[in-house]
Formats: C-alpha cells, structure tokens, sequence
C-alpha cells in the first residue's frame, strides 16, 4: 500500500494538464474521489480513507483551491474541472474507476460519467444534486456576501449551522461553540469561494439520463446544506439508479452515519462486475 502526493503530468493527449494536488493511497480497483465545495478529500472522505485502500487505489485530486492546489484564476469551469479529474486518475495508471463524489463533487462525477463513459465503471453519490436546490442557493449567496464583506467566522457559523445534525449541534454547549468554530474556519480551504460559484452555476439535470455507469445514490435525510429531495431527484434520473437513505445524517456525515454510508458502498462496489486484468 502506498500513499503519495503529486502534481501529475500529462500522460494522456485528449485530456488536459491537472495541475492538481492528488493524494493516491492503496491497491485495487480505482476509486476516483469528487469531494465537495469548501472541503478537500481529507474533509470529506478522511474517516474511511484507510478502509477503502486496504482493497482500493484511492485517487484524491484537490480542487483549485484545496488542498496543494492553486488558487483559479478564472471560474471553474465543470467540463475543466470533470477532465483534470479524470486526467488525475490517468495520471496515476488508473484507465478506468468507479468515482465517488460528494455534494459538489455529485455533479463533478456525473460530468465525469457522461464525458468519459468508458472509463467509468460505476458512480456512489453522496448528498448530492444534479442543479441547486433554493435552500442551497440560498447558503452559496451568503456564503459569497459575507466573504465578500470579510466576514469569514460567519462563513464558518453559516457552514456549521447548515453541515451538522440537529442532535450532533443539541450536544454542543452554546458556551463551547467558539471551538468548532475557529476549526471551521481554519478548514475552509483558499477556493472556498470559487467552488460555490461552481455551486450556483451548475446544472446537470441534462446528463442523467446518459449516465450508463451502474449508480449509488445516498441521501442522508437530515441535510440542511442539500436538501434531500436533490438526491432523490438524482436517483429518479438516473437509469437504475439504486437509492439508500441514512436516516437524519447530516451534510457531512459524522462517524455513525459514516460508517452505516461505509456499509452500503462496500455492498455496491462489491458487486461490480470484476476489472480485467
């Protein structure tokens, strides 16, 4: 088992350049990682890492912005963004994964799906949406003015506020928010605002039905951030697309619910046809 860092290089002509920070970490069949605006693959993927790459090659690729990547000098573009992804996994002696993506990272896969269909064995979606929802909308516009107005420990009540449980925040006294806040804050990564731009831009509603590759749907119904309706809806336009619902998890699932999430995508992945060799 291995685990490194790198900027890739191109290795492939129809794809672009990266420039991309990607972790890669363990053996097996390829698992491509789309994680979410104003996250890296650690924030969102971190609690089962080393689990999956007892048995997986993990491909984590930072968005610009996340992680060791460079800040965009212009908006990020969804086919880019899909292509430098892909271009990672390449990279990385990965031809052909199933992608995991997460929130933002949803969208990113479903692009990745349906630009490069031969390549992708199978999609897990994880509180994700196919365009924003209004409550969605609604936290990225926030999220942009009150950045825009320097108010960044905002941005972090705002991202607490609509990424734990209910239950998860009713155990925290009001005395000790102070702490996960200042955490927030220090987690949000440079592109934080060039991903929620992405956020309020993108629309794939147009790409599920082209989706061929065989598709996991996780909805955790106690999101706040995305409202549970988007997975729903990306379950319906998919075709044969399997739905699970985690009962009042959160936007970012916390170990629990993580590992209840860990069961099912195992079962999933597991029953993929077998990669040649």
């Amino acid at each position: 088992m291995s685990e490194f860092s790198f900027g890739c290089m191109n290795t492939d002509h129809s794809l672009p350049t990266p420039h991309l920070d990607v972790i890669v970490k363990g053996s097996g069949p390829a698992l491509l990682l789309a994680h979410g605006a104003g996250g890296g693959i650690e924030g969102n993927f971190g609690l089962v890492l080393d689990d999956l790459a007892r048995d997986h090659t993990l491909v984590g690729p930072h968005y610009p912005g996340a992680g060791g990547s460079a800040v965009a000098i212009e908006p990020l573009d969804l086919d880019d963004l899909a292509d430098r992804l892909v271009a990672a996994a390449v990279a990385a002696g990965q031809d052909s994964f199933a992608v995991l993506g997460e929130s933002l990272g949803s969208a990113v896969a479903v692009r990745i799906a349906t630009r490069h269909p031969d390549r992708v064995r199978a999609l897990v979606l994880t509180a994700g949406f196919a365009a924003a929802d209004p409550v969605l909308a609604l936290a990225a516009q926030l999220i942009k003015s009150l950045a825009a107005a320097g108010q960044w420990e905002d941005v972090a009540r705002l991202a607490l506020l609509s990424c734990m449980s209910p239950a998860d925040l009713a155990d925290l006294e009001p005395a000790a928010l102070d702490e996960p806040v200042a955490q927030t804050l220090t987690a949000m990564p440079p592109g934080m605002l060039d991903h929620f731009d992405l956020v309020s831009r993108v629309d794939v509603r147009a790409d599920l039905a082209n989706v061929s590759a065989p598709t996991l749907v996780v909805a955790p119904t106690g999101d706040r951030l995305v409202l549970p309706e988007s997975s729903y809806r990306l379950a319906a336009g998919i075709p044969g697309a399997q739905l699970i619902e985690l009962p009042g998890a959160a936007h970012i699932l916390n170990p629990a619910d993580r590992a209840t999430w860990l069961r099912h995508v195992r079962e999933f992945l597991a029953a993929l046809p077998a990669t040649s060799a």
